[in-house]
């Protein structure tokens, strides 16, 4: 098995973001996730424009696919902040980590939200705590 198919097996666990979200995770590696979503219906606001919680959700995914694939410990996001940039004009969105700094105790990642028309539609900016098991 795969790292790739190794972590859709593990993070299949996470129902929000992959069942009732349909978040899939694209690609993985040491300090690096690529998350993949086709946008429907459930998605939109009442507007009819991409719900924030969407972006969230999915940086947040992005994340946890990043820093608790293969450890010896978990890491939780502790502070994030969302910069939307762009309404997004395509139906499938592409989230992308980058670690910034990894330290015993924290971790950084920004993580990038692009659509399928090439448009950056957010960075989501995330501090994360590693939990050792005692």
């Amino acid at each position: 098995m795969t790292d790739l198919e190794r972590a859709r097996e593990f993070f299949s666990h996470d129902k929000y973001a992959t069942e009732a979200t349909g978040i899939e995770i694209a690609e993985i590696g040491e300090n690096y996730a690529k998350t993949v979503l086709k946008l429907d219906g459930r998605h939109m606001n009442a507007r009819g424009t991409l719900m924030g919680a969407v972006i969230y959700t999915m940086a947040d995914f992005t994340f946890a696919v990043s820093t608790n694939f293969d450890r010896d410990y978990g890491t939780v996001s502790t502070v994030s902040a969302v910069h939307h940039i762009a309404a997004a004009k395509g139906d499938v969105l592409t989230a992308e980590s980058r670690l910034i700094k990894d330290g015993r105790t924290l971790c950084f990642y920004d993580i990038f939200i692009t659509d399928n028309t090439g448009t950056l539609i957010a960075k989501v900016s995330i501090t994360g705590t590693h939990i050792y098991p005692r």
